[in-house]
């Protein structure tokens, strides 16, 4: 039948198949340690409900949909995802070092896409975006006002984004663009407007390199979409995964540029919190080896209503749990970040429970963090605000003379 799929676990030395499973396109496959999965996987790395596969329409065919739900991450192919369209031969592994399945589809029908640019050369290779002739684009997935899409980027829970070519007017802004489509399933919830029009207004009002430029924001079909400056480059948490921990000097020196762009956005009246700092929001741009902070779907500005709670377990300071953001909640951030640089572990393995019932990171038997490191982190993860550095900038000092003591 049009879109079965096989999920076939592998042995992880040999690559040798261990079980299969086999599904029809009739409903969500959830994946776990949790018994009342249709794929149950007993593996201390793999969280009760860890990966859903669900089957989508995608250009007339069935496609099949993956999406993250484990604490310690989800890999398809290598590298880290959040959401994604797989297509068939993915290998989708649950966790860094956790059990590996092959996903294949029966009978998969893949369809032409849906348009092209029009050009006629020849010679162009098959991934080939642009013609090396002319230069136009070579396959158009669709169109939105003026806006050429030319394939998904990426998937996440507020929204779709697509690298898309700009109207003639922004080409000499930039060649290519990230066009942010709000999900049609949130446009009908107040709240989810309300953060993405945060969104745009927030990127509007921001100049600073270490932030995404903003172009536009519209609404197309009772869509909303939002237009921004691409950025060449891997993000921290792809990075990791490809290339293994990271030194002091090196993890440090991206925590400090991060902190910079922080008291940039602290700067702002009112103080603007981020309320999603991780790694996976921290791009390393191609071009210069700067980071910059992504993903604005959270950001917050101090002094409006109280909100819900968002951020990233094991990366959010516990007020922002409580719906209570301040400045120093992105700062707190900055160390379970450099914990999992350091180490490759997700810092939810060192919280600690202490006797006044607070979560702490300990990290006093891990060798990978060196204990001037270790003060620093500590200090700007206390369970109260007041307790760590107050200000951007005391914390990039604090991780300067800590790197200083390490080097000697």
């Amino acid at each position: 039948m049009q879109g079965t799929i096989t999920l076939t676990l592998l042995d992880p030395k040999e690559g040798d198949p261990l079980q299969s499973w086999e599904f029809l396109p009739q409903g969500k496959v959830c994946i776990g340690r949790a018994q009342d999965n249709e794929v149950v996987l007993s593996n201390d790395l793999v969280s009760r409900y860890h990966l859903e596969l669900e089957p989508i329409q995608d250009k007339g065919a069935i496609a099949w949909k993956v999406t993250n739900r484990g604490t310690n991450g989800t890999l398809v192919n290598h590298q880290p995802i959040a959401q994604i369209v797989v297509e068939s031969k993915s290998l989708i592994q649950l966790a860094a070092g956790g059990p590996i399945l092959e996903l294949t589809f029966a009978n998969q029908e893949i369809a032409p896409l849906p348009g092209t640019s029009g050009c006629t050369h020849e010679g162009n290779a098959p991934n080939n975006l642009f013609c090396i002739h002319c230069g136009q684009p070579l396959h158009i997935e669709k169109q939105v006002r003026d806006y050429q899409i030319l394939r998904i980027l990426g998937q996440g829970g507020m929204g779709t984004t697509y690298l898309a070519y700009p109207p003639l007017s922004e080409q000499q802004t930039s060649q290519l663009i990230v066009l942010k489509e709000m999900n049609s399933d949130l446009a009908r919830i107040a709240k989810a407007r309300e953060l993405f029009d945060r969104e745009a207004r927030t990127l509007k009002g921001l100049n600073h390199p270490g932030v995404p430029r903003f172009f536009d924001s519209f609404i197309e079909e009772g869509k909303k979409y939002l237009a921004m400056e691409l950025i060449h480059g891997e993000d921290l948490e792809r990075l990791l995964y490809q290339q293994g921990c990271f030194s002091a000097p090196v993890a440090v020196e991206w925590m400090i540029q991060t902190c910079k762009i922080l008291g940039y956005l602290h700067s702002q009246s009112p103080p603007i919190v981020h309320r999603d700092i991780k790694p996976a929001n921290l791009l390393l741009r191609r071009l210069d080896r700067q980071i910059v902070v992504i993903d604005f779907g959270a950001v917050k500005e101090i002094g409006t209503p109280l909100g819900t709670r968002i951020g990233a377990e094991g990366y959010s300071a516990p007020e922002q749990d409580r719906g209570q953001p301040v400045t120093q909640s992105d700062l707190y951030a900055i160390g379970p970040t450099l914990v999992f640089l350091l180490t490759g572990e997700q810092p939810l393995k060192y919280y600690k429970r202490r006797r006044d019932f607070s979560y702490r990171l300990d990290l006093q038997s891990v060798e990978a963090v060196a204990p001037p490191l270790r003060e620093v982190i500590e200090k700007t993860t206390a369970p109260k605000p007041r307790d760590r550095f107050q200000t951007a900038e005391e914390l990039v000092q604090a991780l300067e003379s800590a790197l200083s003591a390490v080097k000697l």
